[in-house]
């Protein structure tokens, strides 16, 4: 089970995936051949096709396959489990797996509650010898590692005003709308990645003055079913004087373009501002431009395989977990706030202590 010391490099960690949709194929075959310090020995889903998938790419390969996530947990040998599935379900899935004593990397959010996040957090303090970490994983991508960086350094003096941007390649499927039903909805679902990175790069313990939000369901209408938009800008003041803008958007055309700047006292600095897949301009008939990836996944994967081995690390050489889980709450607490207010319309207000004024 849980190491307390750290173990030679030979020993591999034994983990489990579960939920097999497109984040969870990426982080079953992360594991599989991306982390030589662990070995992928089970996954689970409950859906029929999912099973399918894994049967032909998965258990040839010598990996378990449940569609009981209870039977998965009770797996030979198990010391670690990556939680992939539904939002709705990853804080259960998450308590069940700490009861088992069995370490926890879960994708975002724990909850689309901070007051369940916060139940997660409580019961892995309660077994200070598992390891339990939010899946953030731009944090463990070199470009915003770098910025984070040069911040502590100093280069740009106190970071000021910070805008970040999640847009999604439009997908005209109607994933987003049936998604939003368990999403939490946009802010929740895409702009808690640039809520965590705020909060990083201005300092943990901040704490909020005020938030506002808009948006519009402008080529989706029936997410407005669901409370939610497929276009929102949201604005977060602080108490120390920091501002924070953001927009979410599942309507771009040409890929995925996930972009921030962050401006100090003394300076700027931005990430993926012209996105591009690589540095080959295409000059044809069509004019002169750049191919920009297509999904999250693909422009972010190195930060995936990063992620996966560093947690990894933590646990054989029983190390700090690289993001403080507490962070999930605060992210999540501000993540539901800018919902309720694209969809009320009204500003929110926090006290110095981030307790909210009615």
């Amino acid at each position: 089970m849980a190491t307390t010391t750290p173990v030679p490099p030979s020993r591999k960690l034994k983990v489990a995936c579960a939920g097999l949709g497109r984040m969870g194929q990426r982080h079953a075959n992360n594991f599989l051949t991306n982390v030589p310090r662990a070995e992928l020995v089970a996954v689970f889903t409950p859906a029929p096709h999912e099973i399918k998938w894994a049967s032909q790419n998965l258990a040839p390969l010598g990996v378990a396959v449940y569609d009981d996530y209870d039977k998965m947990l009770e797996h030979e040998s198990l010391e670690a489990v990556v939680i992939a599935t539904v939002t709705a379900v990853h804080a259960e899935q998450a308590l069940k797996a700490i009861a088992k004593d069995l370490h926890v990397l879960s994708e975002k959010p724990i909850s689309i509650s901070d007051a369940i996040s916060q139940q997660v957090i409580d019961a892995a303090a309660k077994k200070p010898h598992l390891k339990l970490m939010c899946g953030f994983m731009r944090r463990f991508d070199s470009s915003y590692r770098d910025v984070k960086n040069k911040i502590d350094e100093g280069l740009i003096g106190k970071p000021i005003i910070y805008y970040g941007q999640t847009g999604d390649k439009r997908d005209p499927s109607g994933f987003f709308v049936q998604y939003a039903q368990f999403s939490g909805g946009i802010f929740v679902d895409c702009t808690i990645h640039d809520i965590d990175l705020a909060l990083w790069y201005f300092g943990e313990d901040v704490k909020v003055k005020s938030i506002s939000a808009s948006g519009v369901a402008a080529i989706e209408p029936d997410l407005t079913l669901h409370k939610d938009v497929d276009n929102a800008v949201g604005t977060v003041e602080f108490h120390s004087g920091q501002i924070a803008t953001f927009y979410a958007t599942r309507m771009m055309a040409a890929g995925q373009e996930d972009q921030t700047w962050i401006c100090g006292t003394n300076g700027k600095l931005t990430v993926n501002m012209a996105p591009a897949i690589n540095h080959v301009t295409i000059h044809d008939s069509y004019g002169v431009r750049r191919e920009i990836p297509q999904t999250f996944f693909e422009r972010f994967q190195p930060g995936f395989a990063v992620e996966a081995n560093e947690f990894t690390k933590a646990i054989l050489d029983d190390l700090p977990v690289p993001i403080d889980p507490r962070g999930a709450v605060h992210a999540v607490k501000i993540a539901n706030a800018l919902q309720e207010s694209v969809i009320s319309g009204k500003k929110i207000y926090y006290d110095e202590n981030e307790n909210r004024i009615e």
